[in-house]
Parts: structure tokens; C-alpha cells; sequence
């Protein structure tokens, strides 16, 4: 029986640490981990002309922050023909549908930030519909992240791609 209160009480007091790192979290300069963040404000944030985006081509997670709603979260990162993209997959699961409100909300509102070895840019997300293109996105994601990410995907609604062009 005494161990069962401590179980209990381990318990607790693991998900109210929880539940108060998502809310503090929600006040931060950009996500921790998993956990969403707030707006991005650390970092200088760019202006010039367009970046050639092979310098990311290895790195291995951007923090990406829209306007609507403004918080931040941790992502991959794709780089093909020197432009910057990202992915969002398992869109069609039950964890996807739970945990990835972003992919919508930036389909709705694509102003964004995203910020690489503590440089902000801002972006537009554009959701990508080119077979031909997502079919390199694909085979990129694939070598990078050794995953299997598949062009089809895309049409079956299970991932979605995002081009993050400059803003207009």
C-alpha cells in the first residue's frame, strides 16, 4: 500500500511538472524540446537579400514561429535548390490530428519566423501542391532524416509540405 502512494504521488507531481513547463513554456524565446514556446524575439533578425539556404542543408532542426497564433515549436528543415522548405507528417493520425495544429494554421495565416544558429528570417509558408518538387522534398527528407517519407504522402494528405519564401 505505501508503495502505491508513492507511485500516486510520483505520478502527480510528474504531471503537474508537466502541465506547468507547457504553460511557462508559452512565455519563453521559442520552444523547449517538444514543448511549444513563445515568439521568437532572441537572435538578429535578417535583412538583405535572399539567403542562399545551402548553408542549412545539415542542420538538423529550426524553431518556426507564425504571426497567427504566435507561438514557436521545433521542426525539420529541408534545403533543395538553395531554398528553404519544411514538412509536417503523421498528419493523418491520431497523434498528428492532436498534436499538429500548425500545419493548418499556417496554411490559414503562412507569416512566419523561423530561426537558424540564432538568426531570425522572416518567411511566408506556402503549402506545396508540385508532385515533381515533393517528390525531391521527399527524396531529401529521406536522406537527411532517414525516414520514409514518400512523395504520395502529400496526395494521401498524411504529410505537408511548405515552401518558406521570402515575404511579399
Amino acid at each position: 500500500m505505501r508503495f502505491v502512494r508513492w507511485a500516486a504521488t510520483a505520478l502527480v507531481a510528474i504531471v503537474v511538472l508537466l502541465g506547468a513547463t507547457v504553460v511557462l513554456a508559452r512565455f519563453l524565446d521559442g520552444p523547449v524540446g517538444l514543448i511549444p514556446g513563445g515568439p521568437l524575439q532572441g537572435g538578429e533578425l535578417y535583412s538583405g537579400p535572399e539567403p542562399d539556404w545551402s548553408f542549412a542543408r545539415d542542420i538538423p532542426l529550426m524553431d518556426l514561429q507564425l504571426e497567427d497564433p504566435p507561438r514557436s515549436r521545433t521542426i525539420w528543415l529541408i534545403v533543395h535548390d538553395r531554398k528553404l522548405y519544411m514538412v509536417s507528417g503523421y498528419m493523418n493520425t491520431t497523434v498528428g490530428r492532436l498534436w499538429k495544429q500548425w500545419p493548418a494554421q499556417a496554411e490559414r495565416d503562412g507569416r512566419a519566423v523561423v530561426r537558424i544558429d540564432a538568426k531570425r528570417y522572416e518567411r511566408q509558408a506556402v503549402r506545396l501542391h508540385d508532385r515533381p518538387l515533393i517528390e525531391q522534398l521527399a527524396a531529401e527528407a529521406r536522406r537527411k532524416y532517414r525516414v520514409p517519407l514518400m512523395a504520395d504522402e502529400a496526395e494521401t494528405g498524411n504529410a505537408w509540405f511548405f515552401a518558406l519564401e521570402p515575404r511579399g
